[in-house]
């Protein structure tokens, strides 16, 4: 009880209520955040460089001012030992890391770079490898249609050959037959000829006993 009278009387003795604003650790060492306002009191919390801390209280008087720091811990720390800025340290610190940011932004831009380059090869191969297909369906259908050209030729020459064998053998039976004829004429003229001359030799024969009488 007496401790919280005691706090209660610490508070009311600062010089009044500080603007809402954020401070930061200054010094290159570790700060005590203590529970009082002397160097006697328990430490709350050991404070790095750079540590941000909202400020609750401050005392002109003694030097402290009261804070919390982003975990919820609360407790006095000297002045001195505050900015409102942060440390060229902790700057430095902040801008490796947002140096280390886009550094890696960077690279990542670039690996995406070089994918869309290897996306565009890619594109481009596969466009020649169309074309090339395409072409290649082009002559396919090309040659389709030069071999129905020929299928239609050599049907047509099939035709033509077959129409060629009946005339051929028409021509044939047809000289058969004239052969068949000639050669029934000629059987005829020598049949008659066997009857004509045996008369005529045989007429000339009486011809020549009458005027032997």
């Amino acid at each position: 009880m007496k401790n919280s009278y005691a706090c209660l009387f610490l508070l009311l003795s600062f010089s009044g209520l500080a603007s809402a604003r954020t401070v930061y650790v200054t010094d290159s060492v570790d700060i005590p955040l203590r529970s009082g306002e002397s160097e006697r009191t328990k430490i709350v919390k050991m404070l790095a460089n750079g540590t941000q801390l909202n400020v609750l209280q401050e005392n002109s008087e003694n030097g402290y001012t009261y804070v919390q720091s982003s975990n919820g811990a609360e407790g006095f720390i000297l002045s001195r030992y505050l900015s409102n800025e942060p440390s060229s340290r902790s700057q430095l610190e902040v801008a490796l890391k947002k140096l280390e940011t886009l550094q890696e932004e960077n690279k990542q831009l670039k690996n995406s770079q070089s994918a869309n380059m290897d996306i565009g090869k890619e594109r481009d191969k596969l466009s020649n490898e169309l074309s090339e297909l395409q072409q290649t369906a082009a002559n396919a259908i090309q040659l389709k249609q030069q071999r129905d050209q020929l299928q239609e030729r050599v049907v047509g020459i099939e035709r033509e050959l077959q129409q060629l064998k009946r005339e051929n053998q028409a021509l044939a039976d047809s000289s058969n037959q004239n052969w068949f004829l000639y050669g029934g004429a000629l059987s005829l003229i020598g049949v008659m000829l066997g009857f004509i001359l045996p008369k005529i030799s045989w007429r000339r024969r009486s011809s020549g006993w009458g005027d032997s009488f």
